[in-house]
């Protein structure tokens, strides 16, 4: 086959590989920020608490424990919806691939002599 020619196009495949590739990385990439961000929304929000904290905003009489877990338990579940999030994108981004190679070992399966 000369540099001219291209190689035949396999008519069963209806997608573009490297389009399917590129969004499998850009599935990981905003996996990686959106727990970037989640996480640094976080961090922003605990320094946040212990200011309030150390500067007596949480002190009152009687029962400061359950008063202060009421306050600070929902900064605990705040980078649930975060990694909830990374799981996601990063799982399309693998099953993107894993789709691919399944194609791909279907493809060569069906070529008869190979």
């Amino acid at each position: 086959m000369s540099e001219n020619e291209q190689k035949p196009v396999f008519m069963g495949t209806y997608f573009d590989k490297s389009g399917v590739l590129t969004l499998s990385r850009w599935a990981a990439i905003a996996a990686w920020v959106a727990l970037g961000l989640y996480t640094l929304d976080w961090l922003m929000a605990l320094a946040a608490v212990a200011v309030q904290f150390g500067s007596g905003l949480f002190v009152e009489k009687g029962d400061f424990l359950f008063n202060f877990s009421n306050v600070f338990v929902p900064y605990l579940l705040r980078p649930l919806p975060g990694i909830i999030y990374f799981f996601i994108l990063m799982g399309v981004s693998r099953f993107l691939l894993i789709f691919l190679d399944v194609e791909d070992n279907t493809r060569r399966a069906a070529r008869p002599g190979k």
